[in-house]
């Protein structure tokens, strides 16, 4: 099954105050998610951990959100490198 905005939304804040040093971090991420297991969390952190890999390597376009385009412009690699460390905290 997938995952929702508000999903999305609490998985990223979980992993915000459960950092990589948290013993039981992904049982934390899971139960702050809710209705996830801890290997569905987990296997959402290596999709998206490989999505950013990817993204930086340029094999995957950067997504256009609606009410915020782009306008041509590149993101450079320190913008690129803070998205990643927002994203994989």
């Amino acid at each position: 099954m997938g995952w929702t905005r508000e999903e999305n939304r609490r998985f990223e804040d979980a992993l915000a105050v459960h950092g990589p040093e948290d013993p039981n971090r992904w049982q934390h991420v899971a139960n702050a998610v809710g209705g996830k297991s801890v290997e569905e969390v987990k296997m959402h952190y290596e999709i998206l951990k490989e999505d950013v890999i990817r993204i930086e390597r340029d094999q995957i376009p950067l997504p256009r959100y609606r009410g915020s385009p782009i306008n041509g412009r590149q993101i450079d690699n320190e913008q690129s490198r803070r998205m990643r460390n927002l994203s994989l905290r």
